[in-house]
């Protein structure tokens, strides 16, 4: 484990993460558990590569790999296929498939970056800030009609919902904050923005999240080498260390959704700067529990 005097009081470290896949990812991103699969996905955004790793097997293949596009972001849709969502365009992948279909062009000035989906099939989706404009969320319903909620965010990122399904998460990254926003499920609105928990100097940047089955959220830390997890009050109270500086996301996996996954990047290519397992896929087994991501129907 790694000491700095900056970081969060309060929590109990663990430090038993297993390297599950070795793939030196420039930016590893979006882990999703698909359930019919039974396969941890996850991304590559700048590579637009699309990777799948097999517990039982203990393997890891490329699904599928753009020309050149990046994939920020994808949800699991209803039926079990993969909703890509790359630079203003959305994709449906259906899995064991070569191709893609586009399903909706959004005018988007920049990349897509984290999405997720609502309990009604809606997806939320951040897009990057540009050089004249910050980032911003937008909504995608199952109707296919799209709308920006939120403006002027440097750099949204992960996000999730309270097990009551009242409370929306965002992050933005460069504010170093998580929010929480009042949710309502019938219209998808949120409203009422309040700070969750804001990160101190010199403790990582907060990155993907995902709420567990205790309605605690886990924050991952890039530039922070590990994964915090905060009480639905945002105290700290855990964190699990890895050898990666910039841990980019987070999510429960496997049968009983027992086992942590997550994603590095490995941006500068030298891992004597951001450690050993840079880029790579980690599981932290039986941490805790998850819940089922909600699907998509939006393709």
């Amino acid at each position: 484990m790694t000491s700095d005097d900056h970081r969060e009081a309060g929590q109990t470290e663990y430090n038993d993460a297993e390297r599950v896949a070795d793939t030196r990812a420039h930016t590893g991103e979006g882990p999703l558990w698909h359930p019919e699969e039974e396969q941890l996905y996850w991304v590559d955004i700048p590579a637009g590569r699309l990777y799948a790793y097999d517990p039982v097997t203990d393997e890891n293949t490329v699904v599928y790999e753009t020309n050149g596009a990046p994939i920020g972001g994808y949800t699991i849709e209803a039926d079990g296929a993969l909703a890509l969502f790359t630079h203003g365009r959305i994709e449906r992948f259906v899995p064991g498939t070569a191709g893609t279909e586009v399903v909706h062009e959004i005018d988007a000035d920049t990349r897509f970056n984290d999405v997720i989906a609502d309990p009604e099939g809606r997806v939320f989706a951040g897009t990057m800030p540009g050089p004249d404009a910050l980032g911003e969320l937008y909504r995608i319903d199952p109707d296919g009609s799209t709308r920006v909620v939120v403006d002027g965010l440097d750099i949204p990122n992960g996000m999730g919902f309270s097990r009551d399904r009242g409370t929306f998460y965002l992050t933005e990254s460069e504010a170093r904050a998580i929010y929480a926003f009042e949710y309502d499920r019938a219209t998808g609105r949120i409203s009422d923005r309040r700070t969750f928990r804001e990160t101190p100097e010199g403790d990582g940047v907060p990155d993907g999240l995902t709420v567990d089955d205790e309605d605690h959220v886990w924050s991952a830390r890039w530039n922070g080498d590990r994964v915090a997890r905060y009480t639905p009050a945002g105290e700290p109270v855990e964190a699990v260390e890895l050898p990666a500086r910039k841990v980019a996301s987070v999510t429960f996996g496997g049968p009983d959704a027992a086992d942590l996954y997550c994603t590095t990047a490995l941006t500068d290519g030298d891992r004597e700067v951001e450690g050993d397992g840079a880029g790579a896929l980690f599981r932290i087994p039986h941490v805790g529990g998850g819940v089922p991501e909600f699907r998509s129907r939006i393709a």
